[in-house]
């Protein structure tokens, strides 16, 4: 199975063809679409959007860690990253045998 990529430009003809917005206004929706999910997950630390899934941000604390390579040591520093957990709904059509 080849793994594809889906781009922001994938999304845009996607909406460009499907509803017949011009190329235009299906870039900003996406670009707000996306502003808004990262401005609240910086604001609230959590985002749920229904049958889909949940985002969440999680601090990590500096650690050690080691190029395999090279084996040198260096200190990975504090960072929050996003989790993210599919919903049930999102597993159950993941997991459906139907392709529609």
């Amino acid at each position: 199975m080849q793994r594809t990529n889906l781009t922001k430009k994938d999304l845009i003809n996607s909406i460009y063809m499907q509803i017949g917005f011009s190329k235009s206004i299906a870039e900003n929706l996406i670009d707000d679409f996306l502003r808004t999910i990262i401005e609240n997950l910086k604001k609230e630390k959590k985002l749920k959007l229904s049958k889909f899934g949940t985002f969440l941000v999680r601090s990590k604390k500096s650690r050690i860690g080691r190029n395999p390579k090279t084996k040198e040591q260096k200190t990975i520093s504090d960072r929050d990253v996003v989790l993210f957990k599919a919903s049930k709904e999102f597993k159950d059509l993941v997991n459906s045998k139907n392709d529609s």
